[in-house]
């Protein structure tokens, strides 16, 4: 079965569960009403249905390659980018003076997860450009925003982020690369990038790199970082790409997935490159697009997620072993032996909980542009968001291996290629780990202010679902307030001591999220049927974990560092 876009799920998720109609009855997106969204969905889903998903298994057998000192993309790679292009995807959240769509991030988020779905390996260079085009937007020159912008957001040229170093991972702080200044108002660019993530390819006619490096005078850690973009090749009089910078792509790193995706070393021998923002701010103007690139991350694990769920299925309805209760001859399909159902049942309902929290987060941040209230709670669950999204991708396609069986190990059946793919999303953009880290730290200083407006909410909902969903909405409703006990806990907790059970906290949060999402949606339905009968598995099957989680995130740092080092090792 060939991946096909969840259309209806968006629909019935935007509609009954993450409000969006607040975001389009603001002035800034009143344009994007119901008929548009509905339209701007059918069309990229068109686009992912037919045009990215035939490309995917083909970009994990015959990955990118390096060859004469370029990328070689996958077969097919440059004709679908260019379709991207042509339908202005790539400047979904630009806005429209830069030639953009200037759409919701809730919208957009839709879009990247089905493209992620579709083929992860393409669908990172539009994400890649988009993040360039927002810290544009923000932070560069009108100069350099006349120049690029146009060309960014017509696809014309192709953008990427160089953060790290071989010392220098998520400790930005610590990078080594060097600018100078030049007497012409440019810089030279003098070091080494890694894991660069479409450093280059063999379908646009430049590559602008945003590159962190410190200036002589720049302070030691993050504060004396400034950011710079990089040209592959220099613009001429006329702004076209002229001359060879002097920059190259060392490498190709060997991947366990999204091999389509070419993932460069870079080298910068005194390339010259400009200013963006102010010296010695480069990561305020990073962290401009932060939130928004780690939501389009959890939407990767959300879309390989659902492509991966979709692929289990269609083999379950086919895979006929053994005996089953439902077999009309005592044999069936394996979708009819229990554990099979069960295993199928945990990654649709767990996917549709990681969609709806990465919409609801989208539509926070849409309403948060406008409203103190709304930005706090977008900047909580942005860590849920991205951690859970992708945990589950993670877990979700490693399930769909095991749905498989046997097949499932063996490459062919494209099981594999799912878990492989999903694997770096809960790497990259910040580990999961720092995610909950920061949820219990950065998003707590509040005094767990946003955290309660988001427990009140749930409480409020369940208490009124009580007289039609009494099964369902009394769980949920203990769910919440055993979390804001344990909230109460966890603040109570010094630093280290949070830290030792952010992981367990962030995922208790997203499993008493799942069951508010999923109530809802139940109550929306009407009348009993698939989306009630997923929300009551959920509900008394998974939403328990909840409670074994805070009790992890209640115990402080004490009993791991009991542990000695040679401990970890016998």
């Amino acid at each position: 079965m060939a991946y096909r876009a969840p259309v209806s799920d968006y629909a019935f998720i935007l509609d009954h569960v993450v409000d969006y109609a607040r975001v389009a009855s603001t002035a800034r997106f009143s344009e994007a009403d119901r008929d548009v969204v509905a339209a701007i969905i059918d069309e990229a889903a068109k686009l992912s249905n037919d045009v990215m998903a035939p490309l995917d298994r083909g970009g994990d057998l015959t990955p990118a390659r390096l060859e004469n000192g370029g990328v070689i993309s996958s077969p097919g790679f440059a004709d679908a980018f260019a379709q991207i292009a042509e339908g202005g995807w790539i400047g979904m959240l630009a806005e429209p003076d830069n030639g953009g769509m200037g759409l919701p991030l809730t919208l957009a988020s839709v879009v990247n997860e089905m493209m992620s779905g579709a083929c992860l390996s393409l669908a990172l260079e539009p994400l890649m450009c988009q993040g360039q085009i927002e810290a544009l937007e923000h932070h560069a020159c009108d100069e350099i925003k006349a120049l690029y912008l146009p060309k960014l957001v017509s696809g014309e040229w192709c953008g990427t982020m160089n953060l790290t170093e071989s010392g220098a991972g998520s400790d930005v702080g610590a990078l080594r690369t060097k600018a100078t200044r030049n007497d012409d108002g440019s810089y030279d660019i003098t070091g080494q990038k890694i894991y660069i993530t479409w450093g280059d390819n063999d379908f646009s006619g430049n590559i602008c790199h945003l590159v962190l490096a410190r200036l002589p005078d720049g302070g030691e850690g993050t504060k004396g970082i400034s950011l710079f973009l990089v040209p592959k090749f220099l613009p001429d009089a006329d702004g076209e790409a002229g001359d060879a910078n002097s920059l190259s792509v060392v490498s190709l790193e060997h991947k366990l997935g999204i091999h389509g995706s070419p993932t460069c070393v870079m080298d910068y021998n005194g390339a010259k490159g400009w200013l963006v923002g102010n010296e010695h701010e480069g990561m305020k103007c990073m962290f401009t697009m932060m939130n928004n690139a780690r939501l389009g991350v959890g939407m990767q694990g959300v879309g390989v997620a659902e492509a991966a769920t979709q692929k289990a299925h269609a083999y379950a309805m086919d895979r006929v072993q053994g005996r089953t209760p439902l077999g009309a001859d005592g044999t069936g399909a394996i979708i009819d032996h229990a554990d099979v159902r069960r295993m199928l049942a945990v990654m649709r309902a767990d996917t549709y909980v990681a969609r709806c929290i990465s919409l609801a987060c989208g539509v926070a941040l849409d309403l948060g542009r406008d409203d103190p209230e709304w930005q706090a709670r977008g900047a909580f669950l942005i860590p849920i968001a991205k951690a859970f999204g992708t945990d589950i991708g993670h877990e979700v396609a490693q399930l769909g291996v095991q749905v498989h069986g046997g097949m499932g190990f063996i490459e062919e059946t494209g099981a594999a290629q799912y878990a492989r793919d999903a694997r770096i999303t809960s790497i990259y953009e910040g580990t999961n780990g720092i995610q909950a880290m920061d949820l219990v730290a950065r998003k707590l200083m509040d005094g767990g202010d946003a955290a309660n407006a988001l427990l009140d909410e749930i409480e409020a909902f369940a208490e009124a679902a009580r007289a039609s969903l009494p099964e369902l909405a009394g769980p949920v409703w203990s769910a919440a307030e055993t979390l804001r006990e344990g909230l109460e806990a966890v603040l109570a907790l010094d630093l280290n001591d949070r830290f030792a059970g952010a992981t367990a906290f962030l995922r208790a949060f997203a499993r008493v999220l799942g069951g508010y999402y999923h109530l809802k949606s139940a109550l929306a339905e009407g009348e009993a049927g698939t989306r009630t009968r997923l929300a009551r598995f959920y509900i008394l099957r998974m939403l328990p974990e909840y409670t074994s989680l805070l009790v992890q995130a209640r115990l402080g740092a004490s009993d791991l560092y009991a542990l000695t080092t040679e401990d970890l090792l016998a």
